[in-house]
């Protein structure tokens, strides 16, 4: 790596690239973004790289969820406690169904970026920008508000900046002692087949609560309280990530705007300017892989990003399709096991289930969704790997974006609270109904 620095990555070609007008500013802003502070530190990263080597060994399991697109205008208090609050009660569920630590990974304090299909949004004959997340521009259809405004990545270095520094208070604070089911809002329960299997399994996670806080007084340490929540986002606006990246006094360099940035299929190109970014940093890096991607692709993206063959430096995101992931993944496995480069595998089983109804909305069907973990489960185990992990786009909001789930959402719910600012997301409800199900399905195999 020699050749390498935070800047290399502009002599390649830069996919999904926002085109800022005025160079000047954008080159202004850089440099004040790297004067500030780090938003994770160098600690965090590492023991999110052992906890992914762990996962990767089936030792621990990784839970990874968020928004599709965060928005600066939900860094609001009750926005942001009720996604924790969601990927904590979930955690909880997978603890007592896998028996095993599960690792809370958030899309979250930093995911103001998205890549599009297009460079350009036609409506009614005019043309403008697509949107392309926070940090660049605004969803609102009007030329100011689509034009890319580089001083919008000092906005979304703030807002990281708060959203890290309520969850770490939060958490500090004891929040994560809330979680008890029996404060959990389960009225969806009633309504599924497995009603009963639902609330057994909740109450029993109630009563082992309850036995460890009688136990040597143990105050349940390992069940519902958090040592570590980390963070990630898509790396996909080189720019802020380049200006949060900072080198160590051993030479190595860490990019400090998240603990676990990732790429998409998009943006994997082996010669592209993410690789490159991605190929000189010491995060752990997560590569997310659809049905175009070949296995000598991937061989060769891996050896790229991860030469030393390093355990816990690559987590491998799995997305699909319910209709897919069997003619795929095994595939994809034995290349991986062939090359032996160690991974951890995780599977989003949200981007290759994405439908659009007869009204044009998009959204997603949750048996679609299950369909595809469990078979990624059964899979891996067949093939004598294991699935580390899940990675779900999901709000602890109880939004009507995915259909499906014990409430039996239809497509004429979902104009009843449709707020993805992009993608449709798992609500709180359907959230922790897919971890039951999941908590279920490993059960099964224990």
């Amino acid at each position: 790596m020699t050749n390498w620095s935070p800047t290399s990555w502009q002599d390649y070609k830069y996919e999904q690239s926002a085109h800022y007008a005025d160079q000047n500013i954008l080159e202004h802003v850089v440099n004040e973004l790297s004067s500030l502070p780090p938003l994770v530190s160098k600690g965090e990263i590492d023991n999110l790289k052992h906890a992914l080597a762990k996962a990767s060994r089936g030792e621990v399991f990784i839970l990874q969820g968020g928004d599709c697109a965060e928005s600066f205008a939900d860094c609001r208090d009750n926005v942001l406690k009720n996604k924790l609050k969601i990927v904590l009660q979930m955690s909880l569920v997978l603890i007592y169904g896998m028996r095993k630590p599960v690792v809370r990974v958030g899309r979250i304090a930093g995911q103001y970026a998205k890549p599009r299909s297009s460079d350009v949004e036609t409506r009614d004959g005019i043309t403008l920008p697509s949107y392309r997340g926070d940090l660049v521009n605004s969803p609102e259809f009007t030329e100011t508000a689509r034009t890319p405004n580089p001083k919008r990545m000092l906005t979304g270095y703030s807002r990281s900046a708060m959203t890290l520094n309520y969850i770490r208070a939060l958490l500090a604070g004891g929040f994560a002692n809330l979680q008890h089911p029996q404060k959990w809002n389960l009225e969806f329960v009633e309504h599924s087949a497995q009603a009963d299997e639902y609330s057994h399994i909740v109450n029993a996670i109630g009563n082992a609560l309850d036995f460890m806080k009688t136990i040597d007084g143990l105050q349940s340490s390992k069940l519902d309280t958090v040592d570590d929540f980390f963070t990630s986002h898509e790396a996909l606006h080189l720019h802020y990530e380049q200006a949060l990246t900072r080198e160590m006094k051993n030479g190595q360099w860490y990019n400090f705007s998240t603990h676990l940035p990732w790429i998409g299929m998009r943006t994997a190109t082996i010669d592209g300017a993410h690789v490159e970014f991605l190929s000189g940093i010491q995060n752990p890096v997560g590569i997310k892989i659809g049905p175009s991607a070949k296995p000598e692709m991937l061989i060769e993206l891996l050896e790229k990003l991860n030469p030393k063959h390093e355990e816990g430096k690559i987590m491998l995101i799995t997305r699909l399709g319910a209709d897919k992931v069997s003619d795929y993944l095994p595939g994809f496995i034995k290349a991986v096991q062939n090359a032996k480069i160690p991974v951890c595998w995780s599977c989003d089983p949200m981007h290759g289930n994405t439908e659009t109804t007869e009204e044009g909305i998009k959204t997603r069907h949750f048996d679609n969704i299950l369909k595809e973990l469990d078979q990624a489960i059964d899979i891996h185990q067949a093939h004598h790997s294991h699935l580390g992990g899940v990675h779900f786009e999901l709000t602890g909001d109880n939004v009507t974006e995915c259909i499906g789930g014990a409430r039996g959402l239809s497509s004429k719910d979902l104009s009843d609270a449709y707020h993805t600012l992009v993608d449709p997301r798992l609500n709180y409800e359907q959230s922790l109904e897919m971890a039951i199900q999941i908590s279920r399905k490993f059960k099964s195999h224990a």
